[in-house]
């Protein structure tokens, strides 16, 4: 039996979810009116409902996400909405708060949110343990890692592969709420890890580097590069992840469009030469535009630890979008308006610039400045924007005109491939279609009419006329075995070809309401006959409970102490996060290197180079930030 592989896209709403099937995910996931860790991403369920409809045409699915903790008065309304979830069909539902499990549920698979922290097989067990249909796995992790959870569990993993990266473990952070009182785990993050520090030692000093300069003065040294995997997909599937999961609830529908194009056609190039494999979802996109990731969003990309390896992990220059690298600025000057001109050196394979291109300069005191490029000629190129940019500043370009304009008029096109034999019975004319996926339905043409007098032409028209497309269908007739062919005017077997389109369309939403229950059914039995694992030491640090339901679940499973989540703390603890990034590993300081991660040939070694004395600190006006590192773990913690 072949294993489905899934591409799951984010949606920000129900038109960016439809973009992303057209581009070729076999499911995405999307927030309801409320509980999902997007606060500026809500959806109306009558819009989730229609993009249902048309993700179930492909047999693709839709996962609702309701994946913040909730308090005690929010209970019976998320109930209320998975409900509703259920009703509208929704596949499943992405869950964080363990007090979903508790509730009275109609049959709709439960997902682990990686907003459960899941980094280790004891985690992952206890997850399933509790009944959950799918575990969603910490970004942090190596392959060697998620093999072994693999190796611990017998439910599906879903791993993240691209997009952008929380500098905390998942669920973990407690910085937005602690500097501005609004809650990552509560769907309202203030990115607080994006912003600019200094780093301070216990003096109050700036720590500074050999040559008398600050190591990291008013940067987003807390800002992680974004996530790219798009070079592992094999050694993914071999470790053993199913669903392959893109970040980018909040991002807009060309860079949704861009990247689920770029992973259909890395995962199909898989599937290619391993048989073993197949889609999870019905259609393939034909034709086009050529996916560029560095063409929409990104903060340059990284793979993390995913080879067990550590690098340079922090988007260096700054935290926002700058674009595309172009070249250096290698001349300014201003029009009588006294908006800027200026010249550029290009780099070499980079497309130069053109009207309408959104600019982003860097500048070599690390000042970052925007414009648009209002006319160009050549090297030479005139903004509409007063600016003083340096010569030898870098240049970005963070709106690429001719790549947008290039995705809008050519989209893929996502259609079924559908094979036509047309055979007869005893005298009644009849077509046997058959999907790429093995979907067939039998068709008998209308009885009466006129035989043919010339068959031969007869026999061509109805390859012609039913070897087009109708709707999402794409028809090739490949056997017309009959002896009396009938005169079938075009305009007949044109309304036959859609008869037929919208039977196959039928028999699809029977099959995939099937598979939708039966996924249900199973994970409702596996439910029943949950054995949940007692709660140990190495899992106390999960019961940060917010309601009362998810309190008695860890006291039914032993715990002996159950905090408060953070959120409703009167005293919060220390600890805001705990990060596999590590400032000491990114400035040259880490005192492991030479034992741990001697393979990094960039590795900068500053031990014994700088001067400074622990602890140390992240420092942004009011806010003083003390760092800790577990080097047993090779962990650091940012303490409030």
């Amino acid at each position: 039996m072949q294993i489905e592989l899934e591409l799951l896209a984010p949606a920000k709403n129900k038109s960016i979810g439809i973009a992303a099937i057209d581009c070729g995910a076999d499911a995405v996931y999307i927030a309801g009116p409320r509980f999902g860790a997007r606060e500026a991403a809500g959806n109306t369920l009558a819009d989730i409902a229609e993009l249902v409809d048309y993700a179930h045409k492909f047999g693709a699915k839709v996962y609702m996400v309701v994946n913040t903790i909730l308090y005690e008065d929010e209970l019976q309304q998320a109930r209320e909405t998975i409900i509703e979830a259920h009703k509208i069909g929704c596949d499943a539902i992405i869950v964080q708060d363990l007090a979903i499990m508790e509730m009275d549920l109609p049959p709709i698979e439960l997902f682990a949110s990686t907003q459960t922290n899941i980094r280790t097989p004891q985690q992952a067990r206890f997850l399933e343990s509790l009944g959950f249909s799918r575990l969603i796995l910490a970004r942090e992790l190596s392959l060697e890692q998620i093999a072994a959870i693999k190796e611990a569990t017998n439910i599906p993993l879903e791993s993240f592969i691209h997009g952008a990266l929380c500098v905390s473990y998942s669920g973990q952070c407690y910085l937005s709420q602690k500097i501005t009182g609004r809650s990552a785990n509560r769907g309202c993050c203030a990115q607080a890890c994006r912003t600019n520090y200094t780093l301070a030692d216990s003096t109050g000093r700036e720590v500074k580097d050999d040559s008398g300069n600050p190591l990291a003065k008013d940067i987003p040294v807390l800002s992680l590069k974004d996530f790219n995997l798009s070079g592992h997909i094999p050694q993914l599937v071999e470790a053993g992840i199913t669903s392959f999961k893109i970040e980018g609830r909040l991002k807009n529908e060309s860079y949704i469009r861009n990247t689920v194009l770029l992973y259909r056609r890395k995962i199909d190039e898989f599937l290619k030469n391993n048989s073993r494999y197949k889609r999870a979802s019905y259609g393939y996109c034909h034709g086009g535009f050529t996916p560029n990731p560095s063409a929409t969003f990104n903060r340059d990309y990284t793979t993390l630890f995913i080879d067990g390896r550590r690098g340079r992990w922090r988007s260096a220059d700054g935290a926002k979008y700058l674009g595309e690298y172009i070249g250096k600025i290698a001349g300014t000057g201003k029009n009588k308006y006294g908006q800027l001109n200026f010249t550029y050196r290009l780099e070499n394979g980079k497309q130069p610039l053109n009207n309408g291109d959104g600019l982003c300069f860097v500048t070599p005191a690390g000042e970052i400045l925007g414009a648009r490029a209002n006319a160009c000629n050549g090297n030479m190129v005139a903004t509409t924007e007063k600016l003083q940019v340096p010569q030898g500043s870098k240049i970005y370009r963070n709106y690429n005109i001719a790549f947008e304009k290039e995705m809008e008029k050519n989209p893929p096109k996502r259609m079924i491939s559908v094979n036509l034999a047309i055979r007869e019975d005893g005298g009644e004319l009849y077509a046997i279609a058959t999907t790429a996926e093995g979907i067939g339905i039998r068709y008998n043409f209308p009885t009466g009419g006129d035989t043919a007098q010339n068959k031969e032409l007869a026999k061509e028209n109805i390859k012609k006329q039913l070897g087009k497309s109708s709707g999402i269908f794409s028809f090739q007739v490949e056997e017309v075995d009959i002896k009396e062919v009938p005169f079938l005017p075009a305009a007949q077997l044109n309304g036959i070809r859609r008869e037929i389109a919208l039977a196959l369309e039928e028999k699809i939403a029977q099959i995939t309401a099937q598979n939708r229950r039966a996924a249900a059914e199973k994970f409702v039995q596996q439910k029943k006959e949950a054995r949940p694992m007692e709660v140990s030491k190495g899992l106390t640090y999960l019961a940060n409970c917010s309601n009362s339901a998810s309190r008695q679940l860890y006291a039914r499973l032993g715990a002996e102490e159950i905090a408060p989540a953070y959120e409703l703390q009167e005293a919060p603890q220390a600890e805001l996060m705990r990060t596999k990034y590590c400032i000491k590993y990114e400035f040259g300081l880490c005192p492991n290197y030479r034992t741990r991660w001697a393979q990094d040939k960039n590795y900068r070694n500053n031990l014994g180079k700088i001067t400074f004395t622990e602890p140390l600190f992240l420092i942004n006006g009011r806010n003083r930030l003390q760092l800790k590192f577990d080097c047993a773990n090779c962990e650091m913690l940012v303490i409030g």
